[in-house]
């Protein structure tokens, strides 16, 4: 699965109280990931094509629908997102996504929908 490490920084924190991910951090994290895990199964799928080929076919993509499930503060040293494909059709790509910390504690999960073409 494609993943990604980060590590807590001032400038992600949404409530300087206590020191939390911010949300928008987190949402932005799940739909890059999802959004890259397609552009691997993309290349994957059509490894016959050009690199000029790829690259348009990358250029079309787009977030068509993102859910976020919050399911925990966001409170860790560092933090880890991994999305995994579930179904890429022709038109569309559909990704689950999980963001952990360094504690392997689930902070939230992500289900989104892509433009592929």
């Amino acid at each position: 699965l494609p993943r990604v490490r980060f590590d807590m920084q001032p400038s992600f924190v949404g409530h300087y109280h206590y020191g939390r991910l911010h949300g928008g951090v987190i949402s932005a994290t799940l739909d890059a990931m999802g959004g890259f895990a397609l552009m691997v199964a993309l290349g994957e799928h059509h490894a016959g094509d050009s690199a000029d080929q790829v690259m348009h076919r990358f250029a079309k993509m787009g977030t068509i629908d993102l859910r976020v499930d919050y399911l925990r503060p966001g409170m860790g040293e560092w933090f880890e997102a991994t999305a995994e494909v579930t179904r890429l059709g022709g038109r569309i790509g559909s990704t689950q996504m999980r963001l952990t910390n360094n504690s392997g504690v689930l902070i939230a999960t992500g289900s989104a929908a892509y433009v592929v073409s």
